[in-house]
């Protein structure tokens, strides 16, 4: 009983020393070699990977795998792993796979409905289109589509493991109804980052799939080792604008990339939560500037340093609304030099409604009196 997992990969990587994880370099028809084998042979849509991203090597593995009893799909950076954050190995999984049809990601439990979270980052017509499809093709899911669609959960990432027969049914599935899609739509002129709408709409799909043919789903931690490029990048250039205290740079940069990658701030992107805080620094410190005169940016620069801040504002914040306030956290507040501004922002924040964000400023206005 073998279990082979394909890392799927658009650029070098330290790859797990197991001998599970295969390296899959997707897109390859449409890059240079990375030294790992390619979706580019056999059966394969490799071209369409702008379109489809790591679901050309979901394709790759459906068409030409056959010599092994259990496969599944992970990123050069995302791996399942314990809650403790060790990455599976073959005994994990085939003790799991024991007792459960599939492993996927743990759902994501969206602030809004699936269809009003989509429509408000991607172009609705094509959600819309692919359970128009769903709906003569499959009339049997769509039920389950329209349902999940209005519901607020959605699995991430693509990545899933089960034996291959399942594999291969979800498969054919999902690939027969993007193929009656992409003759619906046209994504050419689509960004980038948007183009991959395929790639995005099936992390929901997965979800209508385990749930009609009622399969047994083991949902499973997702470990990150390393951060996104992307998320990198926009937080060395951030630090750059705090370094010349510039928020209007700083904010206009982080709208302008908001724009144009509308993930980056989901938990799988941002697994650190900088920039997040980041926008908590450039709103604070705007109105700080703009009402007191002077702000946290102009004694604090250094980006490392503007996180601890707030990071320690918020757990304050986050202690008062749990009631676990500690003596050190009173001693901070009476210590530091925390604008009303700044306190009063990280409660709107953290706390769910009018009642309990008046609770919290009161309990703080009392200690730091």
């Amino acid at each position: 009983m073998g279990v082979t997992i394909f890392t799927m990969t658009h650029k070098k990587f330290e790859e797990p020393k197991d001998g599970i994880y295969i390296p899959l370099h997707v897109g390859r028809a449409c890059s240079e070699d990375l030294g790992y084998a390619g979706d580019n042979t056999g059966d394969n849509i490799s071209s369409k990977n702008c379109f489809y991203g790591e679901l050309t090597g979901v394709y790759w593995v459906w068409k030409n795998v056959r010599t092994t009893d259990y496969v599944g799909i992970c990123h050069y950076r995302r791996y399942f792993c314990t809650e403790e954050g060790r990455i599976f190995n073959e005994k994990d999984y085939l003790s799991i796979l024991k007792d459960y049809d599939i492993i996927a990601s743990k759902k994501l439990k969206l602030n809004f409905s699936y269809f009003d979270g989509y429509a408000g980052d991607y172009n609705i017509f094509d959600l819309i289109t692919t359970g128009e499809v769903i709906r003569e093709k499959y009339p049997e899911y769509y039920d389950t589509f329209e349902k999940l669609v209005h519901g607020n959960g959605t699995y991430f990432g693509n990545m899933m493991v089960s034996n291959k027969k399942i594999f291969d049914a979800y498969s054919q599935w999902l690939f027969s109804i993007f193929e009656e899609v992409e003759k619906r739509i046209d994504a050419s002129s689509y960004d980038d980052y948007h183009k991959r709408v395929f790639g995005f709409i099936s992390e929901f799909l997965l979800m209508v799939f385990v749930e009609k043919n009622g399969l047994k789903v083991y949902e499973c931690k997702v470990g990150m080792t390393t951060e996104k490029y992307e998320t990198k990048q926009m937080k060395e250039k951030l630090a750059d604008f705090f370094q010349k205290k510039d928020l209007a740079g700083a904010k206009a940069y982080f709208l302008e990339s908001l724009e144009k990658r509308p993930d980056v701030l989901m938990e799988a992107s941002d697994i650190t939560g900088e920039l997040k805080v980041s926008m908590q620094v450039v709103a604070v410190c705007e109105l700080e500037r703009q009402l007191l005169g002077d702000s946290v940016i102009d004694h604090i620069q250094d980006f490392k340093e503007l996180m601890r801040y707030f990071n320690r504002l918020n757990d304050i914040i986050n202690a008062f609304r749990m009631e676990t306030v500690q003596p050190e956290d009173i001693r901070y507040l009476q210590q530091d030099k925390i604008s009303e501004i700044a306190l009063e922002a990280s409660a709107r924040l953290f706390c769910t409604g009018d009642t309990e964000y008046n609770r919290v400023v009161e309990a703080i206005q009392q200690v730091i009196v």
